[in-house]
């Protein structure tokens, strides 16, 4: 970000109601943070650690229906693993990505009705005009014959707009709902102003159709185009997405320097990113807190330090009654897991638990057990069971 471009967004008449001038609530911001800590239970879940595999960085993980494991490689590999026998082999047909910075193969996850129709959604960069974005394709994933899994009917189905400069802030995140809606979190790319441009799907989070059509009901239909495809903007990097028991979805992003964030998504909401932060610019900037612009919707919690944020589930099985409909959120800087309890209000952390590693992502198995994975190169397979 340039001076010029900061300072402008500062001291808007148009963006900004407040002077421009330092910041000083943030450290109200922090002493709240602090005092509902403080008034607030915590627990101490226990697990067991077990190291199964090692990966090259990974970014994904999904559990197919027979317990193997789909796992994606930023490098552009798709990987599927077999717990009960180890063997670790590459799917062929993945499309090219754009590998680097940020980039890469993201996301992988299944169609509600995979064993039918075996498709499956990846996310992913690529290359293209004016540089790079997100772009989100489908594909059958072909077992037929065991020892060559392969992708067949590869189809792209949305892709960010417009694609800029720059290798950061692609999000990429994907999720069904209870109805078969896809949705799929699209980062800002680090220019900031398309998180409040109508006209771009950047910092914005989406709700499509299976066929990555916009969704009937959506709140910005009637302005057409990319608009159609918007539920909520005002993103900055949503790199974790959620839903709760009763179909709520949770997204948990990063902040610029501090104010990492859990949102609960409202339709047509305005998160207010770049107008409003409960962090600064990384050029020490500040940015006004979500208190100073209540049209806003602010964040149920935000942290500062900061966790990086790199994925999130909602735990709903059995094995770690504590963790029962809490939200257990992947921490890169952080190495850490950190459970949310999201049915207090306001919602908080209620456990921090130390991995000692970057956690890129994490899901859960039929069995309640958790499937974790490690960031980077010789990055570690996990797999969290109960005592």
């Amino acid at each position: 970000m340039t001076k010029q471009y900061a300072t402008s967004l500062l001291c808007s008449g148009v963006l900004l109601l407040t002077a421009c001038g330092s910041n000083n609530t943030h450290s109200q911001v922090m002493q709240q943070q602090e005092q509902r800590a403080q008034s607030k239970t915590t627990i101490s879940q226990t697990f067991r650690t077990q190291r199964i595999a090692q990966l090259n960085q990974p970014w994904a993980i999904s559990v197919l229906p027979d317990g193997h494991l789909l796992i994606t490689e930023r490098q552009g590999k798709l990987k599927i693993f077999d717990p009960s026998t180890q063997q670790m082999l590459n799917v062929s047909g993945v499309p090219k990505v754009r590998y680097g910075g940020q980039g890469g193969l993201g996301d992988v996850i299944l169609h509600p009705q995979f064993a039918q129709n075996h498709w499956i959604y990846l996310s992913y960069a690529q290359a293209g005009q004016g540089g790079q974005g997100a772009v989100v394709a489908r594909a059958k994933l072909d077992l037929s014959t065991s020892d060559q899994p392969k992708l067949t009917h590869l189809e792209k189905i949305w892709q960010q707009v417009p694609k800029v400069s720059g290798q950061g802030h692609y999000g990429h995140r994907l999720a069904f709902d209870r109805e078969g809606k896809l949705w799929i979190s699209s980062g800002e790319r680090q220019k900031f102003d398309p998180a409040q441009d109508m006209s771009s799907n950047l910092g914005k989070i989406l709700r499509l159709n299976e066929d990555g059509t916009p969704a009937e009901g959506n709140p910005f239909a009637s302005q057409g185009g990319v608009a159609a495809q918007i539920w909520s903007l005002g993103h900055r990097n949503p790199l974790g997405m959620a839903f709760d028991e009763t179909g709520q979805l949770w997204v948990v992003e990063m902040g610029p320097k501090g104010g990492d964030e859990l949102n609960r998504i409202i339709k047509g909401a305005n998160y207010g990113y770049p107008v409003v932060s409960n962090g600064d610019h990384y050029s020490g900037l500040p940015i006004p807190d979500h208190a100073t612009r209540p049209e806003f919707k602010a964040p149920e919690i935000s942290w500062t330090p900061v966790i990086s944020p790199s994925s999130m589930m909602i735990y709903q099985g059995d094995q770690f009654p504590q963790w029962k409909a809490k939200a257990l959120i992947g921490g890169l800087s952080s190495e850490s897991i950190t459970v949310v309890d999201l049915k207090t209000n306001p919602v908080h952390e209620v456990q921090r638990i130390d991995m000692k590693q970057r956690i890129r992502g994490l899901t859960q198995s039929q069995d309640g057990s958790i499937w974790v994975i490690e960031d980077g190169d010789k990055a570690g397979l996990l797999k969290l069971t109960a005592n």
